[in-house]
């Protein structure tokens, strides 16, 4: 084990997933609600493109995962563009030779505002006054505010708020002024209609039904004015739960990745978890009755045993609340984490009598034998969501790239090219 901790990524599943996920996409979002629909069918709904498209979002150092190795691997696997949320995001994928439509989701300071245009990124906007800004800083770039902008045009999504409660207006009619005067502003050009889900995930929650009879008339009222305007809404939950939600374009995240958007199991969904975290035996130790291991001696041995010591810990985002509430597998074995999670190093009970050797290797999120620890588990353990689990990974774990076990190389564009012919059109989500 060269490293004392590793998350080992596999590209080759980021790719299947992504496919995936596309085959959820073969029809468009029905004109009416379907006679089984039930909650999730929205009266009036517009019709989509005829297959829309993946959208894979890479914000957060591609949830933990690497963006640009795991952007490469998504557009191989047919995504047509990508999301992040802050304009370095999408800098970054820039510098790595990334060239494909990228989108910035978040909110924006003038000076990010700046970064997303030279990234040649689409922008989120839902009032007038960022449309007023976004105009002069792209008639600036172009060569100045008074005249006809020769650059090429800044794409800007206007986002209704329809229940999530964070960006966006939730007047309507604001939002339709804002979509008239970005397709009115030189140098901007009316790219997308946009709204995001806050119970996507919770399959029993009316909430989802309510959010999109919110948002269909809204965008029927867009599309009357302005053409070609690119719908979406739907995350990875909602891409997986109903087709009324795909509309022109779905944004997936947690799903590309191969985590179950809805916290049970990636397995219930057919997607492949791409990351698994090692680590490996430091030391083996045998501890007597009433000794303990830890600060706070949050352990003590009631019976003779033996401690594998692993070292890893919260300094590589190997959260302290696992303190006893997780388990290790070594040599396809499941055994208790015990003790405080320190900021470098662990203790898993093994055993009286244990098959564990130093230099073992251990797994934390992955596959032994026929055990398996899911990012899901981990995240009840914790109770909390599977994303913050990938995403809370420290930059001292490095990403190790593989694609089926054999290495890769992070800036391999091998696949890429292969895929390039197979790919359907890229929409305009911000070039």
């Amino acid at each position: 084990m060269p490293v004392r901790a590793m998350a080992r990524v596999n590209l080759a599943a980021i790719e299947r997933n992504c496919r995936r996920l596309r085959r959820e996409l073969g029809s468009s979002a029905p004109s009416g609600p379907s006679p089984d629909a039930g909650a999730d069918s929205a009266p009036g709904a517009i019709a989509g493109a005829a297959t829309p498209t993946l959208c894979a979002v890479v914000k957060a150092d591609g949830y933990g995962h690497g963006a640009a190795p795991a952007a490469r691997a998504a557009l191989a696997g047919g995504a047509t563009s990508l999301a992040v949320a802050a304009a370095e995001e999408a800098a970054a994928l820039r510098a790595a030779g990334i060239d494909a439509p990228v989108l910035v989701m978040g909110a924006l300071t003038p000076e990010e505002v700046e970064i997303a245009i030279a990234a040649g990124a689409g922008i989120v906007a839902s009032r007038e006054a960022l449309v007023a800004m976004l105009g002069r800083l792209a008639g600036h770039r172009a060569g100045g505010a008074s005249g006809n902008p020769s650059g090429p045009a800044v794409g800007v999504h206007v986002k209704l708020d329809t229940g999530m409660g964070r960006l966006g207006t939730r007047d309507a009619d604001e939002a339709l002024r804002v979509a008239d005067a970005v397709a009115a502003a030189p140098g901007l050009t009316l790219a997308g209609a946009m709204t995001h889900f806050a119970t996507a995930d919770e399959r029993e929650n009316s909430f989802f039904a309510e959010q999109m009879d919110r948002f269909i008339p809204w965008v029927a009222r867009v599309r009357e004015r302005h053409d070609g305007v690119i719908v979406h809404a739907a995350n990875s939950a909602a891409t997986l739960r109903t087709a009324a939600a795909h509309f022109d374009m779905v944004r997936c995240g947690v799903g590309i990745y191969g985590l179950d958007p809805f916290g049970e199991d990636p397995v219930l969904r057919d997607l492949e978890p791409a990351l698994e975290l090692r680590s490996w035996v430091a030391d083996v130790k045998p501890v007597a009755p009433g000794e303990s291991a830890g600060y706070g001696r949050r352990f003590v041995a009631e019976r003779a045993t033996n401690l594998a010591v692993l070292p890893i810990g919260y300094g590589d985002g190997w959260r302290r609340a696992l303190t006893n509430n997780a388990d290790v597998l070594i040599r396809g074995r499941r055994y208790p984490l015990v003790g405080t999670v320190s900021m470098d190093n662990i203790t898993v009970d093994v055993g009286p009598d244990p098959d564990v050797q130093p230099g073992d290797e251990a797994t934390l999120i992955g596959a032994s034998g026929g055990e398996r620890i899911t990012t899901e588990e981990v995240a009840r353990r914790l109770g909390t969501i599977n994303y913050e689990v990938t995403c809370a990974l420290l930059p001292r774990v490095p990403r190790v790239y593989h694609r089926d076990g054999e290495p890769a190389q992070p800036g391999d564009q091998a696949a890429l090219r292969a895929s390039t012919s197979a790919r359907e059109p890229k929409e305009p989500a911000g070039r």
